[in-house]
């Protein structure tokens, strides 16, 4: 029993350590104005299947939810459905997980709500990937050849680093609002890709963007439902008070 509690207090503990023990990032703030942009959401979509789908499964979205941001069957099916044969399917995919931990010494997790699972108290799970996808870094010490400034260690390569190329890191001294000294990690483009730096973080955007919308299809539509119901219940608040008021008109 003792060894019990030993365990389970040391289950607990294990993360409080592990935060505590590691700096923690300063994350950049998402692009909230695409979660709401359809067009945006279309063409995260697109990034998605293109350059995650090879790894990542999202097995609780279906490709026909994308009808929701105004695509249509045929457009689904051309252009996006390279690992199904039904609008209907899930966006599954080959690789398995032992295949994965093979490869990347750790299984590729499942996307669909990996915007939700990432919210933290520094930021929301948007904000988080967000910083990541622009944080890859050349490290030769990586079995990938990637590190990333805001999961260090990280078993994914930078599969995005044609479009973004390729920036390289070094730790700098600065000083905090006390004036106490600390190391930081800085990056830093030293090889252009594909896209500027604005065309990038705007494409990460826009899969981020898909990626919130994936973990929460139908939450526009409760958004719009709510405030018609909230439009409703204001007309019968004001009905109510004027109700009142000719109830009681005459007593004084």
């Amino acid at each position: 029993m003792k060894q019990l509690k030993k365990l389970f207090l040391g289950a607990l503990c294990a993360p409080l350590l592990a935060m505590a023990s590691s700096e923690p990032v300063q994350l950049d703030r998402a692009p909230t104005e695409k979660f709401r942009d359809a067009l945006a959401i279309q063409r995260g979509a697109q990034v998605f299947v293109n350059y995650c789908l090879n790894c990542h499964s999202a097995s609780y979205m279906r490709y026909n939810r994308l009808k929701d941001v105004g695509l249509t069957d045929d457009q689904i099916k051309d252009n996006l459905m390279f690992a199904a044969d039904k609008v209907g399917e899930t966006m599954k995919v080959g690789l398995t997980r032992a295949d994965g931990k093979l490869w990347f010494g750790a299984a590729p997790p499942d996307l669909s709500v990996i915007a939700r699972a990432r919210a933290s108290a520094d930021g929301t799970g948007a904000d988080w990937l967000y910083t990541y996808l622009r944080g890859f870094y050349r490290d030769e010490n990586r079995p990938t050849g990637w590190n990333n400034k805001v999961f260090a260690n990280v078993g994914m390569p930078h599969v995005l680093y044609e479009l973004q190329g390729e920036q390289t890191a070094k730790h700098v001294t600065v000083k905090d609002a006390h004036g106490h000294e600390k190391e930081v990690l800085e990056i830093e483009l030293t090889k252009p890709g594909k896209l500027t730096k604005a065309e990038y973080d705007s494409t990460v955007g826009d899969l981020v963007a898909y990626l919130v919308y994936m973990g929460e299809p139908g939450a526009e539509k409760r958004r719009q439902t709510g405030l018609l119901v909230l439009l409703g219940l204001s007309v019968l608040l004001a009905l109510a008070y004027l109700l009142k008021r000719e109830f009681w008109k005459d007593i004084h």
